[in-house]
């Protein structure tokens, strides 16, 4: 789902990076107001749990593969500005750290993803999570990939590529089997949490420290053994890239590019400490911006 840099034109992507900022800056302000106190210590937990569930890829077709990408459950979890301001810490973090999507085009994967993706995901569970609560959030799981996987079909074709009908329709098809794998696992954990704490998602002052506790090892557990499991088969964006001739160019070098670690010997200690890293990475901004919203709110 993350678009490499070389995939998107100069126009596109600049101008994605130039929408992408002030969305941000406003869901800041709007998580400043919004978020409950009680949540703020999800917001550290829950980004280092999408980002070990990220890393994990499954089948969605022949040679093609697909991943969570937590844009419903994190609104449903922590309301839509805190979520997409912890998937804008992922998607970074992916970007700048383990070359996973383009330093250019992150504007656009925080656009597709972080911005539309959340808003898209937490729509059904806003209008329909009082009285049709699981298929709400079922849909919204469903919605935020395709609304996501369109969007970005959508800048590769505005960015000049040259895409058989059939080509579109394909990646299309194969971006629906992923939505229902993603609302499928979106109202998975989310029943999970509330067998550990009834009304965890409908009651802000519900969050308790059993919830962190499984949330966070289930996170370490993902990240340092889950993708053991994981397919290696391309996603669906890299899938395209190769179908249309597309090579991706990074802007720099990344310290952990491939979610490996270059030092050790073991294919295994590679991954898993590139996990680990991430995990670190993404519960320490998640925490220090929750932080800082909280200042900023008693200002």
């Amino acid at each position: 789902m993350h678009i490499p840099d070389n995939f998107l034109s100069t126009p596109v992507w600049a101008a994605l990076d130039a929408v992408s900022i002030p969305a941000v800056g406003l869901m800041v302000r709007r998580a400043s107001r919004e978020l409950e106190d009680t949540r703020i210590p999800l917001l550290g937990v829950m980004g280092a749990f999408v980002f070990a569930a990220q890393m994990i890829n499954f089948p969605v077709g022949p040679g093609t593969s697909g991943h969570l990408v937590g844009g419903a459950l994190l609104a449903c979890t922590l309301g839509p500005a805190p979520a997409v301001l912890v998937m804008t810490t992922i998607i970074a973090i992916q970007a700048f750290v383990f070359q996973d999507g383009g330093v250019l085009a992150l504007g656009a994967n925080v656009f597709n993803m972080a911005v539309a993706g959340v808003v898209a995901g937490y729509w059904p569970f806003q209008v329909w999570g009082a009285t049709r609560r699981r298929a709400a959030i079922f849909m919204g799981g469903f919605l935020s990939v395709m609304v996501s996987g369109s969007l970005a079909l959508a800048e590769l074709l505005i960015s000049g590529v040259a895409m058989p009908r059939v080509l579109v329709f394909t990646s299309l098809g194969l971006f629906a089997v992923n939505a229902l794998i993603e609302g499928a696992i979106t109202i998975s954990v989310v029943q999970a949490l509330e067998k550990l704490n009834p009304g965890f998602v409908q009651k802000p002052e519900s969050s308790n420290g059993r919830v962190l506790a499984v949330l966070g090892s289930s996170g370490v557990l993902l990240g340092v053994a889950g993708f053991l499991l994981a397919s290696t088969a391309p996603d669906g964006i890299q899938r395209l890239g190769r179908n249309l001739g597309l090579t991706s160019k990074a802007a720099f070098a990344t310290p952990l590019a491939d979610y490996s670690v270059g030092y050790f010997q073991s294919g295994w200690l590679r991954k898993a400490t590139a996990g680990l890293a991430g995990l670190l990475l993404i519960y320490g901004l998640c925490a220090a911006g929750a932080r800082m919203i909280a200042r900023r709110r008693s200002a």
